[in-house]
């Protein structure tokens, strides 16, 4: 069995660096961490849920300038592996 490397690509930079065909979030509950994801987990049931949740807590007035998901770093990764093996 083989293991797959999730592809969410984490950069702490917070301009220009985002490659084509990904967009920057920040997750995190007091700390927000800033994780550069593929766009193609937008059509996905999980991470819809996760912006909604979003959309409840801050509206579309995101204090990072970025999406802002509203869980833990560790809720985040576990759901984005989860995605990668869809």
């Amino acid at each position: 069995m083989a293991i797959r490397m999730p592809r969410i690509i984490k950069k702490s930079s917070t301009t220009g660096d985002v490659p084509k065909g990904h967009f920057a979030v920040y997750v995190g509950e007091k700390q927000k961490k800033r994780f550069v994801i593929p766009i193609s987990f937008l059509s996905q049931p999980l991470f819809q849920d996760l912006l909604c949740q979003a959309e409840e807590e801050f509206g579309f007035n995101h204090p990072m300038g970025g999406v802002t998901i509203p869980c833990s770093e560790d809720v985040f990764i576990d759901l984005t592996s989860r995605l990668n093996r869809i």
